[in-house]
């Protein structure tokens, strides 16, 4: 669609939606507020029918489809928030789809559009990433007639989304000084800013997107969308690899500031999150929560709003968040270590190398019998990030060839 996204479309579409989603939470964090030295205020979209945001595009798109698109049915392209979107309004309103999904989607989202969709809904795994997944959706789109259902670049799902927006003004006591915002191709930051700007123009608004696949960013400094050569798709709710071409001109017009989170540092919140509040966000959803206690580039000042897009995370990967954040706050490292094939050398290592409260959290050594020397790959984990200058110098100073692995090195995906 052409048609620009104005305020008035993002009141229909709360109005559509007003029977069948959720008007979630927006609440105070004390854990967050005090690292800001200020009030922050979570706009809980992890408790939205779906556990996410999306279903608010996604429904009010297809609720506006015409009897004759109803009957051609409808599919999607989606790393799996949309797609229960998609999924939950198909059931919802009688219409067949088809939800096209990334071979990298999680399996709890894959199995809760099936159980959202029912015998409406066929999934389709199309390709690695979502761009793939994307292609080939509208490759059915072209050869079925069945209408594509965006999952951010149509004004239908942009004011959809932008209901977030609505809401937040709604519920708070005061208008927000700052509202950030999580970033895949553009469509709620796009939406929501539609709407501050005409009715709490003062508000600062900052968008977050994982370093990883910092596509607004880019496509901010290029001028316009492009594709990002290479993407990591651990935050898999926000990794696109091109912004949309209806998004990218809102962000550009209206929002303040677009700042790029390390991996590690979402990760470090969704664990704050889980342990100390009690929320699950997967990783797309602790992205504004990660931004505003790390990288908001100014001092903020009223209140903060962080929107926490999503709750659909696997159980089966904390582990790797787990790492990954251990890995951000310096505390696990990770080193190749050449030991002397001689009676002694890794007791040499854990006396004399290691010091108190470091343990070994992984070892992996090869011994080749020809060889006067053998590689290992160790993790050390520290009781405190500030003990690694020490260990270093004791590495330094002993007899053993000791090479640290960056967490930037190619060899550091080998680890995760």
């Amino acid at each position: 669609m052409s048609v620009s996204l104005t305020a008035t479309m993002i009141d229909q579409a709360a109005k559509r939606l007003r029977p069948v989603v959720r008007r979630t939470p927006l609440e105070p964090n004390e854990r967050l507020s005090g690292l800001l030295g200020g009030q922050v205020l979570l706009k809980r979209e992890d408790a939205q029918v779906c556990r996410s945001y999306k279903v608010r595009g996604a429904f009010n798109l297809i609720a506006s489809l015409t009897q004759d698109e109803r009957r051609r049915g409808v599919v999607c392209a989606s790393a799996g928030n949309h797609g229960q979107g998609v999924a939950f309004a198909c059931a919802r309103l009688g219409i067949s789809g088809r939800v096209y999904v990334p071979s990298t989607t999680p399996r709890q989202k894959r199995e809760r559009i099936a159980a959202l969709g029912g015998d409406r809904v066929e999934i389709v795994v199309g390709g690695g990433t979502y761009d793939e997944a994307s292609g080939a959706a509208h490759d059915d789109s072209e050869r079925t007639g069945a209408v594509y259902v965006h999952p951010f670049d149509d004004v239908r799902t942009m004011a959809g989304q932008g209901t977030v927006g609505l809401e937040i003004l709604e519920q708070s006591g005061e208008l927000p000084g700052t509202v950030v915002v999580p970033v895949g191709g553009g469509g709620l930051i796009s939406g929501l800013a539609v709407w501050l700007r005409e009715h709490s123009p003062a508000t600062r608004i900052v968008g977050a997107e994982p370093a990883g696949a910092a596509s607004m960013r880019a496509a901010l400094d290029h001028g316009g969308p492009l594709a990002l050569p290479e993407l990591d798709t651990f935050v898999d709710g926000a990794a696109v690899g091109r912004v949309g071409e209806a998004t990218f001109p809102l962000v550009k017009e209206l929002v303040d500031e677009v700042v790029a989170v390390d991996e590690g540092a979402i990760c470090t919140e969704m664990l704050d999150l889980y342990q100390t509040d009690g929320i699950i966000a997967e990783p797309a959803g602790a992205l504004a929560g990660a931004a505003a206690r790390e990288v908001l580039p100014y001092a903020p000042a009223g209140p903060v709003v962080c929107v926490v897009s999503g709750g659909n995370n696997d159980v089966s990967r904390y582990n790797e968040v787990l790492e990954r954040s251990l890995v951000h706050i310096g505390l696990r490292h990770y080193f190749l270590v050449t030991f002397p094939q001689r009676p002694g050398a890794l007791r040499h290592f854990l006396d004399e190398v290691l010091g108190e409260g470091q343990d070994i959290i992984a070892f992996e050594y090869i011994k080749k019998n020809n060889r006067e020397t053998g590689p290992a790959l160790v993790g050390i984990e520290l009781e405190r990030a500030g003990d690694l200058d020490d260990l270093l110098f004791r590495m330094k100073a002993s007899p053993l060839t000791v090479e640290r692995i960056p967490p930037g090195s190619p060899l550091f995906t080998f680890i995760l």
